[in-house]
């Protein structure tokens, strides 16, 4: 099966962990990869005036990656689903920050694009209503079913 990474907002902003950075990097390395990186744009996405914060307006991903993909809000941008669709892929790895909200949108946007979305569990930071992931990962069983962790992506790879 062809398969391809998504990194999730793994950006400055975000203050990802290290060991996250880190293993995404690996596993990036390794298959074709794409990232998103979130920024502020009130015009776009009205961050500041319903939620009274927004992500910075400028920022990169902390992870090379074959393309690096704008958005703004929660959502994918379409032209990295087209960009994923154009690679042929069947199965995108699914790894980065906010398993419960920007990490599910992605799954959402995989899945409604005939994708299969796939959760990389050990590659994932929740929210900081929950910052173990747990609850992102049990709603992406839940609408997904597809979980692995990146030991598994690396063992599939050999």
């Amino acid at each position: 099966m062809r398969q391809a990474l998504l990194i999730v907002d793994v950006q400055s902003t975000f203050s990802p962990p290290e060991w996250l950075v880190d293993g995404i990097r690996a596993l990036a390395a390794r298959l074709p990869a794409i990232a998103s990186v979130e920024l502020h744009d009130e015009r776009v996405t009205p961050f500041q005036r319903q939620l009274g914060w927004h992500p910075a307006a400028e920022d990169e991903c902390l992870i090379e990656a074959d393309e690096v993909f704008v958005k703004h809000g929660y959502g994918q941008p379409r032209e990295a689903i087209d960009y994923l669709l154009e690679l042929g892929v069947e199965r995108v790895l699914v790894c980065g920050l906010q398993t419960d909200t920007c990490v599910l949108a992605a799954g959402f946007a995989l899945f409604d694009a005939g994708l299969t979305p796939t959760l990389v569990t050990d590659l994932t930071v929740g929210s900081s209503l929950d910052r173990s992931g747990q609850l992102g990962i049990s709603l992406w069983t839940h609408h997904f079913a597809q979980v692995i962790t990146a030991d598994q992506v690396v063992a599939g790879l050999s």
